[in-house]
């Protein structure tokens, strides 16, 4: 896979590869500070799209990003769902990595 160049970019194919269940790239897209040992898709819901909803930074020359988000999916019982975040993205080495996400509700805003 093509390494993004851009915060969004990044968000689009960790999307990808949630609906691919492509641990691996998930996991070497994940900061080290917050990227859990493993994981587990085996559960995971059928991923159906994703919108976009706001960009702040994230750009080409930027150190940081935020990239807000609503994700549609298929649950097990077969009911649609959303997901909606706000992740924070890093450049580590070069290399965008998604930090953390938060969902409406919670107070961490970039």
């Amino acid at each position: 896979m093509t390494e993004p160049a851009t915060a969004a970019e990044l968000m689009r194919s960790r999307f990808n590869a949630f609906r691919d269940a492509d641990a691996t790239w998930l996991l070497r897209t994940w900061h080290p500070s917050t990227r859990p040992a493993s994981l587990d898709l085996a559960d995971n819901p059928r991923w159906r799209g994703l919108q976009i909803v706001e960009v702040v930074d994230g750009g080409p020359d930027d150190e940081t990003g935020v990239v807000e988000f609503r994700a549609t999916y298929l649950g097990t019982d077969g009911e649609v769902g959303i997901l909606h975040e706000r992740s924070r993205f890093v450049r580590e080495a070069g290399k965008w990595c998604y930090l953390d996400g938060t969902t409406p509700g919670d107070t961490m805003r970039a």
